[in-house]
């Protein structure tokens, strides 16, 4: 007999969601290096959103926050002077003080 497999709301919640990983680091340190369902910054022309599926570039930071929203519901925000980000297959590559 086979099995059934069954949705719960959090299964299907989880499934639903584009998850992406993301590394914020200096060249001596690691501000973070995980999971995540988003992150914010700010370019010269304002600030946008990297969900999962976003198309590759890269780009330069303009000063201010990089807020990354966890898959649990928390956010943890990161200010900065100066960066480059960049995006490819789901993943967010953030290179600060270079």
């Amino acid at each position: 007999m086979a099995e059934e497999a069954t949705n719960t709301p959090d299964t299907q919640q989880q499934t639903d969601k584009s998850i992406i990983h993301v590394k914020v680091h200096a060249p001596y340190k690691i501000y973070y290096d995980g999971e995540a369902e988003s992150i914010s910054a700010k370019n010269d022309t304002g600030d946008f959103d990297i969900l999962g599926k976003h198309y590759n570039f890269i780009s330069i930071l303009a000063p201010g926050d990089i807020v990354i929203r966890k898959p649990d519901g928390e956010k943890e925000t990161i200010s900065i002077q100066q960066g480059v980000m960049h995006v490819k297959e789901n993943e967010v590559v953030v290179f600060l003080d270079v």
